[in-house]
């Protein structure tokens, strides 16, 4: 387990699609380079990228439930929950503090 619960994480800022590279990319646009904490570890599972391609998954990727608050992530705003959640891969995040 690379990140424990109560984590602060970043989303890396990372856009191999403009790099012209053909990739599966399961971490939402609008939560790269924002800043989230480790809620729990969800367990280790085949990396989506190579299994896209047909590849075996191989190594296996811990998968995350990282929580952000919402006015970090659209500020101004007022309506909804507090907190948005989601589930990322461990090679998309980055520990700070």
């Amino acid at each position: 387990m690379t990140f424990a619960p109560g984590d602060k994480v970043r989303v890396r800022d990372h856009w191999p699609e403009a790099e012209g590279r053909k990739v599966h990319v399961r971490t939402p646009h609008f939560l790269r380079g924002r800043v989230g904490r480790v809620e729990r570890h969800l367990g280790a599972f085949g990396d989506p990228g190579s299994l896209a391609k047909g590849g075996d998954g191989l190594p296996k990727l811990g998968l995350y439930m990282v929580a952000f608050e919402r006015a970090d992530l659209f500020p101004g705003t007022t309506r909804g929950p507090e907190t948005l959640t989601a589930d990322l891969y461990d090679n998309w995040l980055e520990k700070i503090g």
